[in-house]
């Protein structure tokens, strides 16, 4: 599949893939400072997310496909890859699949294990917000309200709402709404046990629970040269709550191969 992108910078190719409901625009401000450090840097709408085309097919495995077919089309060589939640589970997929194209690995607040699915409520929120019958997005956010209590996420869910035909008042979302709910139990998937030699970063909210002490261990067994860094006061959304932070730890880990 071809996915959608957008490019900043020239340098060493940098990759961001963005998690479950997310889009490539939400790492804008960061892959501008990863630009800006002497990276050309590719952030990625994955399938079924942002713009990138609607498939039935939603699982890790055509989704690492999809980032091989990327790197392949832009001749990308030795590129670094960085991805969160959803979006790192792709990255760990693709390097059991296509072991020796990435030259380092981030994975930010993941880990290879299974997880029980735990969005029930968020699924259940977007699939009330019946856009055939709304006529504009405050409507579409009290809808959601009474499902999610969390502003932040519902602020997050609504960025990718959008005018399909603004003339008729027809509302969309960006992401594939039915393959994603159909689908949504292969998310949490374990990744199959495998060893890679790949300099690897693993970065957690202090305040998260999605990567505990025994997932650690875990990474240790797969990845010999890893390192692990905790951003305090961090959640899951660690480089959207702490993003200076976040910054400074990727730019540390990802210049040290230079020298």
């Amino acid at each position: 599949m071809k996915l959608a992108y957008r490019e900043f910078g020239e340098g060493r190719p940098l990759i961001i893939l963005h998690g479950l409901f997310g889009q490539s625009d939400n790492w804008n401000t960061l892959a501008k400072q990863f630009a800006t450090n002497g990276f050309r840097v590719f952030t990625i709408d994955q399938r079924n997310h942002g713009l990138s085309p609607h498939s039935e097919d939603w699982n890790y495995e055509v989704m690492a496909a999809d980032l091989k077919e990327f790197i392949s089309d832009h001749s990308i060589t030795s590129p670094i890859l960085i991805g969160h939640s959803m979006g790192g589970k792709t990255v760990l997929f693709f390097e059991k699949n296509h072991p020796g194209i990435a030259s380092q690995l981030v994975l930010v607040d993941i880990a290879p294990r299974a997880y029980a699915p735990h969005h029930d409520e968020v699924i259940e929120a977007l699939n009330a917000v019946n856009l055939g019958q709304i006529s504009g997005r405050k409507e579409a956010e009290a809808i959601l309200s009474s499902h999610l209590h969390d502003a932040g996420t519902r602020q997050f869910l609504l960025k990718n709402l959008y005018w399909k035909d603004e003339v008729h008042k027809q509302l969309d979302w960006r992401f594939n709404l039915k393959t994603i709910t159909e689908n949504y139990n292969g998310v949490g998937v374990a990744v199959p046990f495998y060893t890679s030699r790949v300099k690897t970063l693993v970065i957690r909210g202090q305040k998260s629970a999605y990567v505990n002490e025994s997932d650690i261990e875990d990474y240790k067994r797969r990845f010999p040269a890893i390192s692990f860094e905790t951003i305090q006061n961090a959640a899951h959304w660690v480089h959207a709550e702490k993003p200076q932070e976040f910054f400074n730890v990727v730019l540390a880990f990802i210049k040290d191969a230079i020298h």
